[in-house]
């Protein structure tokens, strides 16, 4: 009987757990928590992150935006700008010329009034007709306008408009011999050619050439 006790008292009796194993389990408890922790606190500063730099790239996008309707006005404006200037400087291109041409029209309505008076004298209109064509040529001359007029120089094509050729015996050949029109440039640049009528050198001198030419065809 005692014996059979014993054994169920050695059954019932709990195994004791080892120190080592415990302060092991203690010790991981602690490091699983902080690991967890950690993960999700790096979690949270990657979503903020995230976040921040959604943020900041709407606000890049904004400012972006902004600029671009800045330039797009700014050019605009320029644009209008540069257009009403073209318009200003076609209006108002010719002033300068119009108020040099004033006082040729003041004293062409003075020779108009001369001209009218019952003492005029033919002379007196003549003269003062002639004063105010020098006034006005002058006063283009000041802005660049040149008079073409080559009376008794060699025949140019490209400033002299030949009408027809005219023998003489004291004009050389290819010579203007007379201008019937007057021509102009304005600053190096050909407005109207000067026409006029070129000399063909004398009679014996254009038939002597007809022969050789025809002796040289032979």
């Amino acid at each position: 009987m005692k014996d059979t006790a014993s054994k169920s008292d050695n059954n019932d009796t709990e195994v004791p757990v080892s120190q080592p194993e415990t302060e092991a389990a203690e010790a991981a408890a602690p490091a699983a928590e902080s690991a967890t922790e950690t993960s999700a606190e790096e979690q949270v500063a990657s979503e903020l992150t995230l976040e921040q730099q959604l943020e900041q790239a709407q606000k890049d996008t904004a400012a972006a935006k902004e600029a671009h309707l800045r330039s797009v006005a700014d050019l605009e404006n320029f644009r209008r700008r540069t257009a009403r200037e073209k318009d200003d400087l076609r209006a108002f291109a010719a002033a300068n010329v119009v108020e040099e041409l004033m006082p040729v029209l003041d004293n062409l309505g003075f020779a108009l009034v001369a001209a009218r008076a019952d003492n005029a004298e033919l002379k007196s209109l003549a003269d003062g007709v002639e004063m105010v064509g020098t006034q006005f040529k002058t006063a283009l001359g000041n802005h660049g306008l040149k008079e073409i007029n080559p009376a008794n120089e060699t025949f140019d094509p490209n400033h002299h408009e030949a009408l027809s050729q005219q023998a003489s015996a004291d004009v050389a050949e290819g010579t203007v011999l007379q201008v019937v029109r007057v021509g102009y440039s304005l600053n190096g640049r050909l407005l109207r050619p000067a026409s006029v009528i070129v000399s063909s050198g004398s009679e014996g001198e254009g038939s002597e050439s007809a022969e050789s030419d025809q002796e040289a065809n032979a």
